[in-house]
């Protein structure tokens, strides 16, 4: 198994903080043991960390509060939203306070007419669209878990439909936060655009709760497209299936998704899901927004680009129920992986590269897990360059993990290579703090600056992203 980092404990000024906490929150702060090892839950292989306690805040006053006693006992904090990180983000290496967000869970504002809504951090996704229906609006950011919406705007988080509509640093207008001595910002008005001063609002998307903890965010919304349509297509090979993606990019199609099953996992989602889907040959999934006439171009214009590459089987989902279950089936990949080889584990990767060295790094990585005889299944946002390796490792057997280890190492090493990133949605949390260094070099001296500047007493989820003294 994976080794995540050790830390420092301080046990006397845990306890003190956990004694001030439970005076003034009362039943809110819980320290049974299974409540703390469900806050250091993570779906990755990497070992569980529990916090010493775990606070349910329900207000940005709560927050603040919650923070000045860390702060003043010198014990970490560490954000929880709905557990869904796949790079152990909610461990509590050095022990701590494990802060749950879900209970502040309010769609606050939503403004129809310019296009925004402003949230609590436990609002998730799903609940967002739910509640933003009848407008005739919608969230775009789609990672496939109903995430918590403060949670992915902590981790830049994206996904399915990014090609198209971006990730979350491209959809926070600004946040409000609670920084590292309980005092509480706002980063950003709601205003289109904004040239005052630093961008608080970006600093703190992607910092995964070591600068800040969000407490609400303004969200960008669209408005539901008039036609949707989805459709699936096979291939001969990924290396032909990735081509045709990346020219349906460079021709400008413009696909609101594009996703990448190679053939492990179009059977892993037949058996799941039980979709019928043709076995044996890769396969793209895709979607289409627009007016009726756009999409009917789009479709054209993708089906002229695949036959070129030997796609074939195109196949539109009609309805609205059965666009739902294929694109069900896509978000359900992981589980389905994890059934195509029981009793395993799951590794979910998630490399990404520029668009023009995607066919040659998916190759490469379907070929090395096989010269490496490791299970690793591909699946990816291919349409922005970020693909999934995720090898199914059992655990028990030694060999097989130090492989698996070595595989994704090489993985992210390959990435780099390519003028690509080691993590393209999944963050650095502990998992893949070794290669960020390698990615950036100098620039994460910077960014511990000001991770020191922001957090003097690393009390903010500490040992993510920066290995600190």
């Amino acid at each position: 198994m994976a080794e995540v980092l050790q830390m420092p404990k301080n046990t006397a000024g845990i306890k003190t903080a956990i004694d001030v906490l439970k005076q003034q929150f009362g039943e809110r702060l819980q320290t049974g043991q299974s409540v703390r090892e469900q806050h250091g839950h993570t779906t990755t292989w990497l070992e569980n960390q529990p916090p010493d306690a775990v606070v349910f805040a329900r207000s940005t006053q709560d927050v603040s509060d919650i923070v000045k006693v860390c702060a003043t006992h010198n014990v970490p904090l560490i954000p929880f939203g709905t557990g869904t990180s796949l790079e152990g983000h909610v461990n509590a290496p050095s022990g701590g306070i494990s802060l749950d967000l879900m209970q502040m869970d309010k769609v606050l504002r939503v403004h129809e007419g310019d296009l925004n809504c402003v949230v609590q951090p436990g609002v998730t996704r799903e609940d967002l669209n739910t509640h933003l229906r009848a407008s005739g609006l919608f969230f775009p950011i789609d990672p496939g878990a109903n995430a918590s919406l403060g949670g992915m705007a902590a981790t830049n988080a994206s996904g399915t439909n990014a090609v198209r509509y971006g990730t979350m640093k491209d959809n926070v207008i600004a946040v409000e936060a609670v920084m590292a001595d309980g005092r509480i910002i706002r980063t950003a008005s709601r205003a289109k655009k904004t040239s005052a001063g630093y961008d608080m609002t970006r600093l703190l998307v992607g910092s995964e709760g070591t600068l800040g903890v969000i407490t609400e965010v303004t969200l960008r919304l669209q408005g539901i497209p008039e036609a949707m349509r989805a459709a699936r297509c096979t291939f001969p090979s990924v290396k032909a299936a990735t081509e045709a993606v990346m020219a349906t990019i460079q021709y400008g199609v413009p696909v609101a998704r594009i996703e990448l099953l190679d053939e492990m996992c179009v059977q892993a989602a037949n058996g799941y899901s039980k979709l019928g889907l043709p076995e044996g040959r890769p396969m793209l999934l895709l979607e289409f927004h627009g007016s009726e006439a756009s999409v009917a171009e789009q479709v054209e214009m993708f089906q002229d680009i695949a036959g070129e590459y030997g796609g074939d089987g195109f196949q539109a989902a009609e309805t609205p129920e059965a666009r739902s279950a294929l694109w069900q089936a896509r978000h359900d990949m992981y589980w389905a992986m994890l059934a195509f080889r029981p009793g395993c584990a799951g590794v979910a990767s998630d490399v990404c590269v520029p668009i023009s060295r995607l066919a040659e790094a998916v190759v490469a990585a379907q070929e090395k897990a096989a010269e490496m005889n490791i299970i690793a299944p591909i699946v990816g946002h291919v349409g922005d360059g970020n693909f999934h390796a995720s090898p199914l490792v059992d655990k028990s057997d030694p060999a097989e993990v130090a492989r698996v280890e070595e595989y994704l190492g090489w993985l992210s090493d390959l990435a780099i290579s390519m003028d690509g990133t080691c993590t393209g949605e999944h963050g650095i949390g502990q998992g893949k703090m070794t290669y960020l260094t390698k990615e950036l070099g100098a620039a994460t001296d910077f960014m511990g600056a000001i991770k020191a500047a922001l957090d003097p007493q690393n009390i903010l989820n500490p040992g993510k992203i920066l290995r600190l003294p």
